[in-house]
């Protein structure tokens, strides 16, 4: 019958036959795209989590509560007006965007790939500058070798140096062999420098003379090594900056910075945010076995109103947990992190009582922009004359600031 038949939702009872999980799992191993939900007399966690586990779009107890399979069939209604998930899942590690900004810092990737110049990628934390790093060593002639990454800021400044230089035996107590550093182990391939930015000025300047003369000294040592190496710099710091006010090299800069990339962050990408969520909800459906089909829209209008102070790693830890936390096919915002779901008083604190959190005007357009088209659902005449700007004007600054309606 259900194999030769399409149906709204199969009700199954777990005892059915004394074999209902094994159907269950049958239904949900063939693929239909019918929600099965599991009938138990009395439900109890385990079972749940194997009903769950093996497909059923939800658990209930017998008898049916009340409205129960109402509420479900109005949800899988909903379904066929919801945004499916991309058929096929990038990985965590993969560049996802199509703004203007990251088409800008793929042609930039392209053309220093190709080359052994000295590449320094700037950009807010978070923003995937060691994913650049790691395409510029995948897309290069040195991809057959190693690709080392090193975060200056997070080894102790006394040991930094030994890290990246490496040492010999009694260079300093503890130092019971030789050790080679980062950049011995990176010949040949790529040596990745994480925020640079926050290295001291005598450890700046051993770097220099390593990209000047292309060799370096163990720590305790007296020979020099030569090495074969690219380097890639990042910092989420303003170099340009730093080196103003003497905390930075103003040669070392220069000697980096030949190639300059820097990534846009989250909140100025436009509709990169629905992509990349989109793309992480079904990486981690797959590797959290999730039935996820679907995203409801209102999980991305509350995606766009966030400001991703931590940039894409804060959305993939957000989206990851969201998987986690979903209860059936479809996303919802209740899955969301409560932070992104309901931002914490905290951040009003400091302004004053009943101001907004203060922003760019850039972003307090786009956020006004999209709540008009929300409002108005996406008519643009209505939604101008909200705004006070002329129809034409709303076009642009949609086409301009690459908002969806």
């Amino acid at each position: 019958m259900i194999a030769h038949a399409q149906w709204d939702l199969i009700l199954l009872d777990a005892d059915f036959s004394g074999a209902g999980m094994e159907l269950l799992g049958r239904l949900h191993q063939d693929g239909g795209p019918t929600p099965v939900v599991l009938l138990a007399e009395n439900p109890s966690m385990d079972l749940a989590m194997e009903a769950i586990r093996q497909g059923a779009h939800d658990v209930l107890p017998k008898p049916v509560p009340r409205g129960r399979v109402r509420e479900i069939l109005l949800g899988i209604e909903e379904v066929r007006r919801l945004r499916p998930l991309p058929s096929e899942a990038v990985g965590e590690g993969t560049i996802v965007g199509a703004s203007q900004g990251m088409m800008a810092v793929y042609k930039s990737v392209a053309r220093a790939a190709a080359s052994d110049a000295t590449v320094l990628v700037l950009g807010e934390s978070g923003t995937g500058k060691e994913m650049v790093a790691r395409v510029l060593h995948s897309r290069s002639r040195r991809s057959r070798g190693p690709f080392v990454p090193i975060n200056c800021a997070a080894i102790p400044e006394n040991l930094l140096e030994s890290e990246l230089f490496g040492h010999e035996k009694g260079a300093f107590t503890g130092a019971i062999g030789r050790r080679i550093g980062r950049f011995e182990r990176a010949s040949g391939g790529t040596l990745f420098l994480d925020e640079i930015g926050d290295m001291s000025l005598a450890l700046q300047s051993k770097i220099l003379r390593a990209l000047q003369e292309r060799e370096i000294e163990r720590v305790g040592g007296s020979n020099a090594v030569p090495i074969d190496v690219r380097i890639v710099a990042a910092t989420n710091r303003d170099l340009q900056d730093a080196v103003a006010e003497g905390r930075f090299r103003e040669d070392l800069y220069y000697r980096l910075a030949v190639v300059a990339l820097t990534l846009p962050p989250l909140r100025e990408r436009g509709s990169d945010i629905d992509l990349l969520s989109s793309h992480y909800v079904a990486h981690y459906a797959r590797e959290h076995a999730r039935p996820i089909r679907a995203i409801a829209e209102e999980v991305f209008g509350a995606l766009r109103m966030h400001p991703w102070p931590g940039n894409v790693r804060q959305l993939r830890n957000a989206m990851e947990r969201a998987v986690v936390m979903s209860d059936g096919e479809i996303l919802v915002p209740q899955h969301l992190p409560p932070d992104i779901l309901h931002p914490p008083a905290s951040r009003a604190a400091a302004e004053e009582p009943g101001e907004m959190p203060l922003v760019t005007l850039e972003e307090m357009e786009k956020r006004m922009i999209r709540r008009a088209l929300r409002e108005t659902q996406d008519n643009l005449t209505m939604a101008a004359e909200r705004l006070g700007i002329h129809r034409n004007t709303l076009r642009r600054k949609i086409a301009e600031y690459e908002i969806e309606h």
